[in-house]
């Protein structure tokens, strides 16, 4: 036992130095065994975590308190505080700088704010033609109003607004010039005001609404643009629904278009794949005041009805999801129908007369390119408001011939089948003798 000593058991010393080095893996083996089972790179990955999720408490905590507008204090000496102004009592509530940003970090308008900006923004840049927002105050149509007004300072376009006054409800004037004011706090210029002259003809409901697209296209003529409607995705589900309740053909299924050129104004639907609810929701983030329309309630009316005990029983037993597919449906079915107009108009273009069809030309086409080319020839004749019925009448003397005599038509015309050929009588041509109809074949 005498020879034992320091070369034999190491010191307490040398003990505690080489158990340090195990703890720390700076031992060979402890290297070698470290770097096998892959622990130097979770250490790494763990002391960047720290550092992270440190980063982003400190971010968060200052965030919080310029939120709440409390911060730390600080004095005249400190090197974060600029010097105190005279008659100042030295320390004051400062709002610290803010610590160097978490990743990911980034600010942006709610999610319904940014959906109907993006809605817009294609369309807005996709001409240089100035847009006229038609906005009553509604919560669809003043979403619309803010979406491009914003969108338009990047696009370069200019946007103004039109508000219609229908003059049916008492005090509709004061509200239009309210709505107006609103949209010019918006920025829109010009915004117009503009007055409707309600018939009687189709009801109140589309009374109203004739009115208002003769005042809107009056305005879009006369400023040189085109027309910003905030229909959406809801209002085309109910137009579908309408369609197929009333029978309407399937251009009516069909339900709107986003684009649309009538008598020299384009008519613009930007938000046909946006929600009410979003539209609403929009308006609600931005503080927008919305005027709710009580017609819009009015159970007197079909499409109020519709909105409020229709759609929600198809959702109830449909189990959701009613309104995008029907909206879905239509935009399917746009598609195939200006597929057949494209066809229809390319052999309207073919008939060899002028003087009407020859039974030869038409009568072998399928029944819905056939009815197209009909309808082509007679609008072109100025044959005003074309219903199936008509249609069919006059289709019936091309693949129906019984020896039947003329068929009438709306605004006074007529069409007749002589010499093997469709003939259009007009209005202005009733007083002339017509000519002889051809008899019926055997």
């Amino acid at each position: 036992m005498d020879g034992v000593g320091p070369d034999v058991v190491p010191s307490v010393t040398t003990l505690r130095k080489r158990f340090a080095q195990r703890r720390k893996g700076r031992g060979p083996l402890d290297r070698v065994l470290r770097r096998l089972l892959g622990l130097e790179q979770k250490m790494k990955q763990y002391a960047e975590g720290r550092v992270f999720v440190g980063v982003s408490s400190t971010w968060s905590a200052w965030r919080a308190s310029t939120a709440s507008g409390r911060g730390p204090r600080t004095c005249p000496g400190s090197r974060s505080s600029p010097p105190p102004s005279a008659g100042s009592s030295g320390c004051t509530a400062a709002r610290p700088s803010p610590p160097d940003p978490a990743p990911h970090d980034v600010a942006g308008p709610p999610r319904a704010v940014a959906e109907l900006r993006s809605a817009v923004r294609p369309g807005l840049r996709d001409t240089r033609e100035p847009v006229l927002a038609a906005c009553s105050g509604g919560a669809d149509s003043l979403a619309l109003a803010a979406a491009l007004a914003f969108e338009a300072r990047d696009a370069g376009v200019r946007v103004g607004g039109v508000t219609v006054d229908h003059g049916l409800q008492a005090g509709s004037a004061e509200r239009a010039d309210r709505t107006a004011a609103l949209l010019r706090g918006l920025g829109l210029d010009p915004v117009l005001v503009v007055a409707a002259h309600v018939g009687a003809d189709g009801g109140p409901e589309g009374a109203a609404r004739a009115a208002r697209y003769v005042a809107l296209a009056r305005a879009a003529r006369e400023h040189g643009a085109r027309i910003a409607l905030g229909h959406t995705l809801d209002d085309q589900a109910e137009t579908v629904l309408l369609g197929l309740g009333r029978g309407s053909g399937p251009r009516s299924v069909a339900g709107m278009v986003r684009i649309r050129q009538a008598d020299g104004v384009c008519w613009w639907r930007p938000l046909l794949t946006v929600r009410r609810a979003t539209a609403r929701a929009a308006c609600t983030d931005q503080g927008l005041p919305v005027w709710d329309d009580p017609w819009n309630a009015d159970p007197a009316y079909t499409r109020a009805r519709l909105r409020a005990e229709v759609l929600p029983l198809l959702e109830h037993v449909l189990g959701g999801g009613v309104a995008p597919a029907l909206a879905r449906t239509a935009e399917l079915l746009r598609d195939d129908l200006d597929a057949l107009d494209e066809l229809a108009a390319a052999h309207l273009a073919l008939l060899t007369s002028t003087d009407g069809p020859a039974v030869e030309e038409v009568a072998g086409l399928p029944t819905a390119l056939r009815r197209r080319v009909l309808r082509g020839w007679l609008r072109a004749g100025g044959v005003p408001d074309l219903q199936a019925v008509h249609l069919v009448a006059v289709d019936a003397l091309l693949v129906r011939w019984r020896g039947q005599g003329r068929v009438d038509l709306p605004g006074g015309a007529g069409v007749v089948r002589t010499s093997g050929r469709l003939v259009l009588h007009r209005p202005e041509d009733r007083a002339a003798p017509p000519p002889h109809s051809e008899e019926p074949s055997a």
